[in-house]
């Protein structure tokens, strides 16, 4: 672990490899587990404000899921997520012709509907960061399903925090991805 700035990064987004494989996993990240997307308070504001330009993309499951739960879901603890479709896929989960698991909101941006890409959770997979009073905790996140994205990554020497670099970007600032690029030269 390292800090930079109000972060603690994990090496292992430096020494891990991983580069997304939908031709093996089909998406999979977007149907499995038993959680919706972690979402940001913000982020909550935006999906009220695109869900009429995103509503068109989605499947009818997902579009009844979101009429039942609302655009994101508080639980127990208090968590922002996505709604989920009985228990399962992302509400916002859309296929396409082979069966892969994409995302309406990503899809919408795409094609120009909307000027919000995804979750920044989802846009940074497979980093998981943990917001805390004093820093945020920027950790690699090993998922069984994602077993062909490391095989992947490694074959094509594909980093982790290179593979999300626009993510990062995103969330953190180009600031503090040049501060991290540095920061790999040390290693």
């Amino acid at each position: 672990m390292f800090q930079l700035g109000k972060t603690i990064v994990s090496e292992d987004i430096i020494e891990k490899d991983f580069v997304c494989n939908l031709s093996a996993c089909k998406g999979a990240c977007c149907i499995d587990g038993d959680a919706g997307a972690p979402l940001e308070e913000e982020e909550t504001k935006i999906l009220e404000t695109i869900y009429p330009k995103v509503k068109p993309f989605l499947r009818q499951e997902g579009i009844e899921a979101i009429k039942n739960q609302g655009v994101f879901i508080t639980t127990e603890d208090g968590e922002l997520e996505t709604p989920l479709i009985n228990r399962a896929d992302c509400a916002y989960v859309i296929f396409d012709e082979n069966n892969v698991a994409l995302c309406a909101i990503e899809e919408a941006y795409n094609q120009g509907e909307i000027s919000w890409k995804k979750p920044v959770s989802c846009h940074l997979y497979p980093i998981r960061v943990k917001d805390y009073t004093e820093f945020s905790a920027v950790n690699y996140h090993r998922w069984q399903v994602c077993d062909d994205a490391c095989t992947l990554g490694k074959e094509l020497r594909v980093p982790v925090y290179k593979f999300v670099k626009e993510a990062l970007i995103r969330k953190f600032g180009t600031d503090w991805y040049d501060e991290l690029e540095k920061v790999v030269k040390t290693f």
